[in-house]
């Protein structure tokens, strides 16, 4: 092997390190290039390009791909690509180029403004508000304020209906849904500041009016074949894949939401009555659904063989260190899109493709089945029927009974 390709190697451990790199992503660098360097040894291989890159990573994972240009969700591709590129570049221009993660931006509330966000933060608590509810308050508040802050408005009095129809305009790219949740958390902030004597009149009159009805859409499903497709491309013998098995079936067959499936504890199953009993997050009532079968040794293999020592009391946890639960704005998402990637699901199908959406098809398979709303209710962990109603849509064999006979309407 030339010698070059080795010190271009050191160089590049070395440079990562004086990055600060972590131990544990340092450690996967080193022995990708060490499994590389063996592989150029025992094939006679002088020297690196491309070609020779991507014929390595086809041998050791069995899948072609033609340039280093572009990403992939494949984490094994991803985990042996990129040592390799970097080397490419190095090789190439001499230099070195690593561009870190992005880290989130700590919020930092402008000055003139604290004394507002620091209250409105107490309020969202006083109020009683889900986690979730108050992250979400706060979140699009801490949007509007720093909006603010670049358009160089240091006062309230000087907000606009204009000024609040151009910051709307920086949700171009979402949902009307959306739009209509962002509406809801300025209205609220509006009469927040009012009420509170920070403004003489209440700003949420100069927001737009939006009509969104509240049951104007209609939820995804999925299809039996497509739910079977994503089950089996789970790799159940990695640690990571037990996980993420038992958590798709507790989704696809008890219909629990990502939120309670983040604060799912040990003690929250009771092996014995053969139960899951929970506080939901989003309503804060109990609900128990019973342990099925499959979903019992989905959850027993996982704690016997696949989840990290940690003192942790989540059923599920994160496979990276220090072993801790989810974030509370964990979606899972990137874990579904990855499998559904990988049973070759059509992603350019209408609709939402998250797990809320597995939820959804739940509610269509009890419908299909010929159960009463009231059970899918109860099933689902709604406080009122009418929200359950809204699966309804999706019944297409109930709604072809209810369709009218244009000769009975017309020629009664």
């Amino acid at each position: 092997m030339n010698n070059d390709i080795h010190e271009a190697i050191q160089f590049i451990i070395s440079s990562l390190e004086k990055q600060g790199q972590a131990p544990g992503t340092l450690k996967n660098y080193i022995n990708s290039f060490h499994v590389f360097e063996q592989y150029l040894e025992e094939n006679s291989i002088c020297e690196v390009n491309e070609r020779i890159c991507l014929e390595y990573i086809q041998f050791k994972t069995g899948k072609k791909i033609n340039s280093f240009r572009g990403t992939t969700l494949d984490p094994n591709l991803n985990r042996r690509m990129k040592p390799l590129h970097l080397l490419l570049m190095y090789l190439e221009t001499g230099t070195f180029h690593y561009e870190p993660r992005k880290q989130v931006q700590l919020f930092q509330c402008p000055s003139d403004y604290l004394e507002i966000y620091q209250s409105f933060e107490e309020y969202c608590n006083a109020r009683g508000y889900a986690e979730a509810t108050k992250d979400l308050n706060i979140r699009h508040v801490r949007n509007l304020l720093l909006y603010l802050e670049s358009q160089d408005i240091k006062e309230l009095g000087q907000i606009t209906a204009s000024c609040l129809e151009t910051f709307l305009h920086t949700y171009d790219k979402v949902s009307v849904k959306y739009v209509g949740t962002v509406l809801y958390v300025l209205r609220n902030f509006g009469h927040f500041l009012f009420f509170q004597g920070f403004t003489s009149h209440d700003l949420s009159d100069l927001l737009p009016k939006i009509r969104i009805p509240r049951n104007g859409t209609v939820p995804y499903s999925w299809k039996k074949d497509e739910v079977k497709k994503l089950l089996a491309a789970v790799d159940r013998e990695d640690p990571k894949g037990k996980r993420d098995y038992a958590i798709l079936l507790m989704v696809t067959r008890l219909g629990l939401r990502v939120s309670d499936i983040r604060s799912l504890r040990l003690k929250d199953i009771n092996w014995v009555r053969k139960t899951i009993h929970i506080i939901m997050k989003k309503t804060g009532q109990p609900l128990e659904l019973p342990l099925l079968e499959d979903i019992g040794w989905a959850v027993i293999d996982y704690l016997k063989n696949g989840r990290p020592s940690t003192g942790c009391d989540r059923l599920f946890v994160r496979h990276r260190p220090p072993f801790s639960a989810f974030g509370e704005q964990e979606s899972l998402h990137k874990e579904l899109h990855r499998y559904m990637v990988k049973a070759g699901l059509d992603m350019a199908l209408p609709g939402h493709h998250g797990m809320h959406s597995l939820r959804s098809t739940l509610a269509k398979n009890m419908l299909d089945s010929g159960a009463p709303l009231p059970v899918i209710s109860e099933t689902l962990g709604h406080q009122n029927i009418n929200t359950t109603a809204i699966y309804l849509k999706i019944d297409l064999e109930g709604l072809r009974r209810c369709a009218l006979d244009p000769e009975e309407v017309f020629h009664p």
